[in-house]
């Protein structure tokens, strides 16, 4: 990330500003060989994404009703967003990944006497392939996000461990 700009992570057209955490989760299905000690990778699981975020500021309820829609929870939204997401589901964008075909298989939202002004959401994605052609178009994406991001500085000011224990060791 660029130091000294907060870039939103984009859930569909959501841009979320504050978001806690967002944690990604992907790997590989594991089986055991037959009459064998040995086991197989055999296929990549779903991939899934996180995200806890607070909504803030006069279109907190905007959002959460955006939300709702893409997760298709509204039952007055639920009838015409659904056509649009047998095309192509909901592209995520953050600063650890690029995914699209994404879809919303959780939603939380809790508001708090402390956080009158705010919502906490919660929010769970996975990964819902409609085609190769998005697929390939969302690595490609992913790979062009690392690559840019290692040219750009960090914002984070942390210092190499020698620097931190006084000097080279």
């Amino acid at each position: 990330m660029t130091a000294g700009v907060n870039v939103p992570v984009l859930i569909g057209p959501v841009p979320l500003l504050t978001v806690t955490s967002l944690t990604l989760n992907e790997g590989y299905q594991v089986a055991r060989i037959a009459g064998s000690k040995l086991a197989q990778l055999v296929s990549p699981t779903t991939r899934t994404i996180a995200v806890e975020a607070v909504l803030v500021g006069g279109s907190r309820l905007i959002f959460k009703k955006l939300l709702e829609a893409m997760a298709l929870t509204s039952r007055a939204l639920a009838p015409a967003t659904a056509p649009m997401m047998n095309l192509a589901g909901l592209p995520v964008v953050c600063g650890m990944t690029v995914c699209l075909d994404m879809q919303i298989s959780s939603l939380r939202f809790t508001q708090s006497n402390q956080k009158r002004d705010a919502l906490d959401v919660s929010i769970t994605l996975e990964h819902v392939p409609r085609s190769t052609l998005t697929a390939v178009i969302g690595e490609a994406l992913d790979i062009a996000l690392a690559a840019g991001t290692a040219a750009v500085p960090s914002v984070s000011g942390m210092v190499p461990v020698e620097r931190q224990l006084g000097g080279t060791l």
